[in-house]
């Protein structure tokens, strides 16, 4: 044997190792070594023939990807104590997928009463499987652990919603593969030996679900498959594929960072003009041989290093060698020359930016098709609350429900607030600080009442972002004033934690300022309203009484929690209290150890505003308690030491 061709196929083992060692699990790669051609086999190939059972190997088609899950040592036919007994592959000459109608009814179609949950090895990934949901060769396809459950559903419903049926979901754990099936949601095993916690965003584990989505695509383009690749996290607002297939020549359509658009109509991006980040959290692959190349080295690449983000790796194989452009119609050559892509509009398929912030579709009378919830502070709970606060989460009934009912506040902002003077990092503050010392109220009253808070609407005068800014990004069409998400003023996902209630005492419970207007509120809850009103405590027709007028009932000003709960004892059978000012409501807690911990609590929820131009640290701390230490200004810590929450 000629050394070259060793060389080449111990470099081709070696790949293979490398796959082995990352998914935890054998690729049978003695059949691979043994075979003359696997030398110049494609990694895609590699993922393609172990996963889809072609070329060799001794697995049966249709059921390969659950041999390639098995661990070492685990022998075929162990009983799944969670998903059935295994029974033997191929059986009757047909895979598992096959064999099971329950898996081939359409989405939503929740498996009869006494079903029982089919066998693991009949969720693997097949040819059969995607060919039943593939509509033109295309489908649409996430994956997830069961932290993000709801947004999955989210996912999958709002497609539905537009009659999108051609879906699969990839379960990077049991627990959520069995959720899923019970729902009716098309779901196929990923094993990816993934926790079913929320893994973090830069995390290790979180570089290894960049991997498996690479790992997917891969899969799905070696089958000749178009594949619209998804983050949980986006929703869409209509059919996306209509707008796909006016770019029959496009290799890969990408999302994008940028948050200047290039273009005012539903055109691709300028791509010599639109400089943001490829965002592969919504893209569009066609099988084609130089996608399928660009698929093999981004896997590649991303194997070579653990530390490599999948965003910047294919961002830096993408980008190596662009241009020129490819026709009229805003493809262009990237990928050394080599492939068609193009840049889908932000205004049209957005990102965090250029839907919540610019609010950028409205501006240009556009109908967008997704919103991706990037550019946004708060983790997975301030993915969750912006859709909320945009109406576009699929909730359970029981949010809408909540047991001890809502409260919620009229807040008053002076005009010179939001339009007076300058721009400028002080009147930013002004403006925020005007209304935390009313949300500190309208918390304490929830607290008081146990009642769930509809936060307020928060304004400010600048934008946030993780850089320093003159107050708006440069260039875009940002408002000023303007409506910011919550997770721009508070760390949502310590609002939403459940802290100890021996040192921060009871939990207060949030929704998002539209709730109200959500059409999957239930008009029973909408109408059961009581408005509470306060009046001077020395006026004649101030004394409380156990009567409301109207659907009005009126409090003293600066009631304690003890005044609050014995007069609103008797209306508690109203669904909402909704309270017409949070100004000079609230008198105090009378026990001190509990006025102490709600303070200790609602401290730790304000976040920063970020960030002053030319100065490290550049960002400033919100304080709710701004207004009772003298001299309060809005400047960055003066050292590292500094550097955290207001005491």
């Amino acid at each position: 044997m000629k050394p070259l061709t060793v060389c080449i196929q111990l470099c081709a083992v070696v790949v293979v190792l490398g796959l082995s060692y990352y998914l935890g699990r054998p690729l049978y790669y003695d059949s691979l070594v043994k075979s003359q051609d696997a030398a110049s086999q494609s990694i895609a190939g590699l993922l393609s023939d172990a996963r889809l059972g072609r070329k060799g190997g001794g697995v049966p088609p249709g059921d390969v990807v659950s041999e390639i899950q098995k661990q070492p040592g685990e022998e075929t036919g162990t009983k799944n104590d969670r998903a059935g007994q295994q029974s033997k592959p191929g059986e009757n000459g047909e895979s598992h997928f096959g064999s099971y109608s329950v898996l081939r009814q359409p989405i939503w179609t929740v498996p009869p009463v006494g079903s029982e949950m089919p066998p693991l090895e009949a969720f693997a990934l097949t040819k059969e499987m995607i060919e039943f949901r593939a509509k033109k060769k295309a489908i649409a396809v996430t994956f997830a652990n069961y932290a993000f459950m709801d947004f999955v559903t989210n996912w999958v419903r709002h497609l539905t919603d537009f009659e999108v049926t051609n879906i699969l979901v990839g379960a990077m754990d049991t627990k959520i593969l069995e959720a899923l099936f019970w729902k009716g949601v098309p779901v196929f095993d990923m094993r990816s030996g993934m926790e079913t916690i929320d893994v973090g965003w830069g995390t290790p584990k979180f570089h290894k679900m960049g991997r498996e989505k690479v790992i997917l695509i891969n899969a799905f383009l070696a089958e000749g498959y178009e594949i619209l690749m998804c983050d949980t996290d986006v929703v869409f607002l209509q059919d996306p594929f209509p707008y796909f297939e006016r770019f029959p020549d496009a290799d890969i359509l990408t999302s994008s960072d940028e948050v200047v658009n290039s273009v005012e109509d539903d055109k691709l991006e300028n791509w010599e003009k639109s400089w943001g980040a490829y965002n592969i959290g919504i893209f569009f692959w066609r099988p084609t041989a130089v996608a399928k190349e660009l698929a093999k080295e981004w896997l590649q690449l991303l194997h070579s290093d653990d530390l490599i983000w999948d965003q910047n790796g294919f961002n830096d194989l993408a980008r190596n060698k662009t241009g020129p452009s490819v026709g009229e119609d805003g493809l262009f050559w990237a990928y050394r020359h080599n492939l068609k892509m193009g840049i889908l509009p932000v205004s049209l398929f957005c990102s965090g930016h250029t839907y919540f912030i610019q609010e950028l579709y409205k501006k240009l009378d556009l109908v967008p098709y997704a919103v991706h919830t990037t550019f946004q502070f708060g983790g997975t709970e301030g993915k969750r609350h912006r859709l909320r606060e945009a109406k576009l989460f699929y909730d359970p009934p029981e949010y809408f429900d909540t047991p001890g009912g809502y409260i919620k506040f009229k807040t008053f902002i002076p005009p010179s607030l939001l339009f007076g003077g300058q721009h400028t990092v002080q009147s930013h503050f002004d403006l925020v600080n005007f209304q935390l010392i009313q949300i500190r109220t309208a918390l304490a009253v929830a607290s008081a009442l146990n009642r769930t808070l509809i936060m307020p609407h928060v304004w400010g005068r600048f934008d946030r972002i993780w850089y320093g800014h003159p107050g708006k990004l440069v260039g875009t069409k940002t408002s000023q004033p303007l409506l910011v998400p919550l997770d721009h003023v508070f760390e949502v996902n310590r609002m939403v934690d459940v802290l100890p209630e021996a040192e921060f005492g009871p939990q207060i419970g949030i929704r998002e300022y539209s709730f109200l207007d959500n059409p999957l509120l239930d008009n029973k809850v909408k109408k059961s309203v009581l408005k509470v009103k306060f009046c001077n405590r020395t006026s004649t027709d101030c004394s409380p009484t156990n009567k409301a007028s109207s659907g009005v009932f009126k409090l003293p000003k600066n009631s304690t929690d003890e005044e609050l709960t014995a007069n609103l004892e008797l209306f508690n059978k109203y669904k909402i209290l909704e309270f017409t000012t949070a100004t000079d409501v609230f008198g105090g807690f009378t026990d001190t150890e509990r006025a102490n911990k709600f303070k200790r609590r609602i401290k730790s929820y304000t976040g920063i505003w970020c960030c002053v131009m030319d100065k490290i640290p550049g960002h400033i701390w919100y304080d709710i308690y701004w207004d009772q230490k003298p001299n309060w200004k809005p400047l960055p810590p003066a050292t590292r030491a500094d550097d955290h929450q207001p005491d």
